[in-house]
């Protein structure tokens, strides 16, 4: 069987998904806003995986130094941020480049004779 954290499954949800997670996704966002590249998303989630990996050690007594755990932890960080980015730059290209939506919208070619 698969282990997602040492700690127990309602730890490893609140903490890592909802959390991490959620501090991951808005990080992603704010990448995407001040425009910064896509790659810089993977090394900021590295730092954010080892604080979430402090936190489980520090508040719960789980495991500090388990790569396997520090892996699904980033893993998951890296997801959750990669959708905060996708999500708000297409929000940014749409806004910014309307022609392109409506170019490319199944609603308009649907339209079109």
């Amino acid at each position: 069987m698969i282990y997602l954290s040492d700690d127990g499954p309602w730890v490893f949800l609140v903490l890592t998904c909802i959390l991490g997670g959620g501090a991951a996704f808005l990080a992603g966002r704010g990448f995407a806003r001040s425009w910064k590249p896509f790659w810089r998303i993977f090394f900021y989630m590295a730092l954010l995986a080892g604080a979430v990996r402090f936190f489980h050690y520090a508040l719960f007594d789980g495991t500090l130094t388990s790569v396997y755990y520090y892996l699904v932890t980033y893993a998951i960080l890296a997801l959750a941020a990669s959708l905060g980015f996708r999500a708000m730059r297409t929000t940014q290209m749409v806004t910014q480049y309307r022609w392109l939506y409506e170019r490319t919208s199944p609603l308009t070619w649907r339209d079109r004779p």
